[in-house]
């Protein structure tokens, strides 16, 4: 059972595929995946070449920043970024297809149109408030969180695409008991 799970910036998405995966079924993580691209000497290059960028700083610390400050269009680079990482996911799929359950990490599952790919899919939900006060605790600014956020879609338009609404405003404990209905998948 191929399970996805989705959700708003620092919803608690990673918690919770950690906690359903019981670290005995695989999963497969969207934004390390990307992450991982940013650390790769022939992804750099390429990208780099396609945006005309030639900065001895941080590469991803420049494309962000580009990002944020309207200096190169996000869908351009989600163009270049989204077809490598579909690849890896599917590969990652069909090395584990014999699992009883692989878990997918996708924030832009919806925005990517990927509903068919899962049997079933999680919706991660939390406040803006809570949410704001994650992303900053794990390093991040408001000004990149409220751009970020701004270009996913609302949960209230994601939920017609969830079999489980889960809303992680709450203690760790609160978000295990909600998990605990889906646990026994």
């Amino acid at each position: 059972m191929k399970i996805g799970v989705t959700g708003s910036l620092a919803s608690g998405k990673s918690t919770v595929t950690k906690i359903l995966a019981k670290k005995k079924y695989p999963i497969f993580n969207a934004d390390l995946e990307v992450k991982n691209l940013y650390t790769n000497k022939t992804f750099i290059k390429k990208l780099g070449k396609k945006l005309r960028i030639s900065s001895k700083k941080s590469f991803k610390k420049t494309i962000l920043d580009m990002v944020v400050n309207k200096k190169i269009n996000l869908k351009d680079l989600e163009k270049i970024i989204h077809p490598i990482v579909r690849k890896k996911m599917r590969s990652f799929a069909i090395k584990n297809q014999k699992k009883k359950h692989i878990l997918f990490e996708i924030p832009l599952l919806v925005e990517s149109r990927l509903e068919r790919f899962f049997d079933l899919i999680i919706l991660v939900g939390a406040s803006k408030k809570t949410r704001l006060k994650r992303y900053i605790h794990k390093k991040g600014n408001k000004k990149m969180f409220l751009f970020l956020n701004k270009r996913q879609i609302k949960n209230s338009k994601k939920i017609k695409y969830a079999n489980y609404v889960i809303v992680n405003n709450k203690s760790l404990n609160h978000l295990k008991s909600q998990l605990s209905r889906i646990e026994d998948l």
